[in-house]
């Protein structure tokens, strides 16, 4: 088991943070703000930054500071189109290939989504609900698939944080657990019109108004990185698992 760097460490705190909202579309991100709680250095810090523009979450350039992408709502439309696209090949792929076993991971996603929900753990919730479709991807063995989809995942994220109406996190809870039944009782079509469904209200969802700003980086890097951290030593997560479902 690789054990993360701080570089890494830092890579994986912003993009959690912007994927649960807590760092907003636009948010300022300082080399030296983001550096220093973890003692390392702009060029390290640069190579996180670099990773996220990538994965289109950050915007660098010129002599302003990298701030967390702001894509307009043209952008944002083609997004969905190409996130609805493969995300009905992910359920066809994971249907060819379906076993039981996919079903009890599922499942067990599916109740972490709930009990958050339960608990009132809005970003918790956000960022488990953007998980299910990255581990569906997982299911379907195809690391090229899967790749894309993260990254299509995530920059839903961003849209939604920056368009996005509040609304009840039991939709996005239902909707999967129905795709989940189709898939566990072998109707391929239905399920692949569950999913096309799901992420078209979830553009719906995603493309109406600006919403507000995040709070503080320096605290909000903080809280990520020790949950990360947290995550590791518990063996519950790896960092060989975070990077293989960002698609690195």
């Amino acid at each position: 088991m690789k054990k993360p760097t701080r570089a890494d460490t830092v890579y994986l705190a912003l993009r959690q943070a912007i994927i649960e909202q807590d760092l907003g579309p636009g948010t300022k991100l300082p080399e030296d703000e983001i550096g220093g709680p973890f003692g390392i250095s702009r060029t390290l810090v640069r190579q996180a930054l670099a990773r996220l523009q990538a994965d289109g979450l950050v915007e660098t350039g010129g002599k302003r500071s990298a701030t967390v992408a702001r894509p307009s709502l043209e952008q944002s439309k083609d997004v969905f189109r190409v996130r609805r696209a493969l995300e009905r090949e992910v359920v066809r792929i994971v249907s060819e290939n379906w076993s039981p076993s996919f079903g009890a991971v599922l499942e067990g996603h599916i109740r972490k989504e709930d009990a958050a929900r339960k608990a009132g753990n809005e970003r918790v919730s956000v960022r488990l609900a953007a998980e299910f479709h990255i581990l569906l991807a997982e299911l379907a063995g195809n690391p090229v698939l899967l790749g894309y989809v993260t990254q299509l995942v995530s920059r839903c994220s961003l849209i939604l944080a920056l368009y996005g109406k509040p609304h009840s996190t039991d939709c996005a809870v239902n909707e999967h657990r129905d795709v989940v039944v189709a898939l566990r009782e072998g109707q391929v079509e239905e399920a692949v019109r569950l999913m096309d469904h799901h992420v078209s209200l979830v553009e719906t969802r995603a493309l109406n108004e600006e919403a507000s700003d995040g709070p503080g980086l320096a605290e909000i890097l903080s809280r990520h990185a020790s949950e990360i951290e947290a995550e590791q030593a518990s063996g519950t997560i790896t960092f060989e698992t975070r990077k293989d479902a960002a698609g690195k």
